[in-house]
């Protein structure tokens, strides 16, 4: 089970797992309901590395990318519901609407994103080469995302 960890400590926390030859992969996003497309996603993440760090957008941070009406689940109940998959080994909180700084800071060794992105329209990309970071472009299963679901719900 992983673990969810403060912002205020996490790049000395990655930098020694670093230190002691582990790899670190992170990803981000919101994850308000989990569904299969985010666990296939987590788990290819984690296929990359020792460890996988998810950066998890806050509440705060959810509401200004989604719109009011957003988050559906609260960030503490997110965090407890990825840090209990098998493949997330930590989570930290994120309010800013983009984990530019976060990952900047922390200087993962992999970072995944979804496959709709691409180096070129990839808004973390120039942190990615600044800090010499591996990109690894995950496709996304078909059809399965947190607003069709909530679109589901309400039909």
């Amino acid at each position: 089970m992983g673990q969810v960890l403060r912002r205020e400590n996490i790049a000395e926390f990655v930098r020694n797992l670093q230190k002691s030859g582990k790899t670190v992969a992170a990803t981000n996003g919101c994850f308000d309901i989990l569904h299969v497309g985010h666990v296939r996603y987590l788990q290819k993440s984690k296929s990359f590395a020792d460890y996988l760090l998810v950066l998890l957008n806050s509440d705060k941070s959810v509401k200004l990318i989604k719109g009011e009406g957003r988050p559906i689940n609260s960030e503490n109940d997110r965090a407890e519901i990825l840090s209990a998959l098998s493949c997330v080994d930590y989570v930290v909180l994120f309010d800013e609407d983009s984990p530019k700084n976060l990952l900047d800071e922390i200087k993962p060794d992999v970072y995944t994103k979804g496959a709709d992105y691409n180096m070129q329209t990839l808004p973390e990309a120039d942190i990615m080469k600044k800090n010499n970071t591996r990109v690894e472009f995950i496709e996304f299963v078909e059809g399965k995302s947190t607003t069709n679901t909530i679109n589901k719900i309400k039909e």
